[in-house]
């Protein structure tokens, strides 16, 4: 008798319960309502905000990925006031409360959990606002070249000449050295060659000056120059640097295919010898001579 009426009494607890938040969600219901109107409403306004401030910024920043992280930053900002102000419809300021109080631990806890990540996130905005590295400029790194493609909150996305993709994370990536061979449109290369000792050297500087000035347009300030750089040991070998148009290694290669060709050909046509390395023995200045040792023992008759 006495189980049955605990049981009774919880249910009728439960049901008053129930009952009690029955009445607080139909006495609430408009806020309810409203709030979703607030939510659904700043979500719209946060897309039109992203939206506007994208054309806005197209005409003011140069970098996509500066223009992206912008507005996903605003959509979310925007996001986040809906939701604040929601809260505050439903008159929840001990809940908002505890939500920012809370917000601030979980932040704490999910930052030291994932500092990898947060590393690599500020990576990602520190080099959206770098001017020395934009989308479609040609960098080598750690021994990988190629088009940037991509700028994001986590890596850096390298397309190469081969058309592989190399995903390299922002936090390595903003460690190391880069090269970006888009930010001058001209740079100097260096082309090495080795010609024979009996060659006129005279005769070698002015030709090879001759053949890459008139086929390297040099602009002002720039200038072929030539080097003799050390006795070898087949040959006496110089370098020519010279300026040409370069935003990529490829225009490098191009560059130096032709300087070589142009080289050669002259060369042929003017008899100077390009050795490649050999080994001679002089019989006749060394005066090598064999010697025959005796066999021990033996009768010279043998």
């Amino acid at each position: 008798m006495k189980d049955r009426f605990s049981i009774e009494n919880t249910i009728s607890k439960l049901w008053d319960k129930l009952d009690g938040w029955l009445d607080a969600i139909i006495l609430k219901l408009p806020n309810f309502v409203l709030a979703l109107i607030v939510i659904v409403a700043f979500y719209f306004i946060a897309k039109g905000v992203r939206n506007v401030l994208q054309k806005f910024l197209l005409t003011k920043i140069g970098q996509k990925s500066i223009q992206d992280i912008i507005a996903k930053i605003v959509f979310i900002s925007v996001l986040l006031i809906g939701f604040f102000v929601a809260l505050g419809v439903l008159d929840l300021n001990k809940v908002l409360t505890s939500v920012l109080a809370g917000a601030g631990v979980v932040g704490l806890a999910i930052g030291l959990a994932l500092q990898g990540t947060l590393s690599n996130t500020f990576g990602g905005i520190v080099l959206s606002f770098m001017d020395n590295i934009r989308i479609n400029d040609f960098i080598e790194t750690n021994d990988t070249s190629g088009f940037v493609s991509e700028i994001s909150l986590r890596n850096v996305v390298l397309r190469r000449p081969d058309n592989n993709y190399v995903i390299i994370p922002n936090s390595k990536f903003i460690d190391n050295s880069f090269t970006n061979y888009s930010l001058s449109d001209r740079s100097r290369i260096t082309v090495s060659c080795g010609i024979a000792y009996e060659s006129n050297l005279q005769k070698v500087e002015d030709l090879v000056l001759r053949i890459i000035s008139e086929n390297f347009d040099q602009q002002k300030g720039e200038a072929v120059e030539f080097f003799f750089t050390e006795f070898g040991d087949s040959s006496i070998n110089f370098i020519t640097r010279f300026w040409v148009d370069l935003v990529s290694t490829k225009q490098e290669y191009e560059a130096k295919h032709k300087a070589i060709k142009l080289i050669k050909s002259h060369f042929d046509k003017e008899g100077i010898n390009i050795p490649f390395p050999i080994r001679t023995l002089d019989f006749g200045k060394n005066k090598l001579q064999l010697n025959v040792d005796k066999e021990e023992g033996s009768n010279p008759g043998d």
